[in-house]
């Protein structure tokens, strides 16, 4: 009896997509895990009232368009960060949303406000690192 000989060209085809399909979903998961590190980076700098911190999370083209200065600083040091908390976020490959509500209290009036911020995320994959492109969450709006 002949064996049926299948050809191995099918087979090698499907292990290759496979395998750069596995590559893909591994590059989505740092994706992913870094946009996670960032974004608790984020929350955490803001929390702690560390602006500092938060500045240097900040898209570096961002901050050549729009530099803080000392005066700015201090402003934000007027404030207490009194509450954070995630409403909603999305994301895709390159670009990522995250509505937060962030409530502060303005350490002279002792008067607490409460705002909405809509923080925009952009994946750099030459630095391999998602930079904050909203900028520091301006809670001064609306006064």
């Amino acid at each position: 009896m002949r064996a049926i000989r299948r050809p191995a060209l099918p087979l090698l085809v499907l292990l290759v997509t496979l395998l750069f399909a596995a590559g893909g979903c591994a590059s989505s998961g740092k994706q992913r895990s870094a946009l996670e590190r960032a974004q608790v980076a984020w929350s955490s700098a803001i929390r702690w009232n560390d602006v500092e911190g938060a500045w240097q999370l900040v898209d570096p083209e961002v901050r050549a368009e729009r530099p803080m200065g000392e005066l700015a600083f201090a402003r934000y040091a007027q404030l207490q960060v009194t509450g954070y908390r995630e409403l909603g976020a999305q994301a895709d490959p390159a670009e990522a949303l995250r509505e937060i509500e962030v409530r502060v209290v303005n350490r002279h009036s002792m008067a607490e406000r409460t705002l909405r911020h809509t923080e925009r995320w952009r994946w750099d994959a030459a630095a391999g690192t998602w930079w904050n492109v909203s900028g520091l969450p301006d809670f001064w709006a609306g006064e």
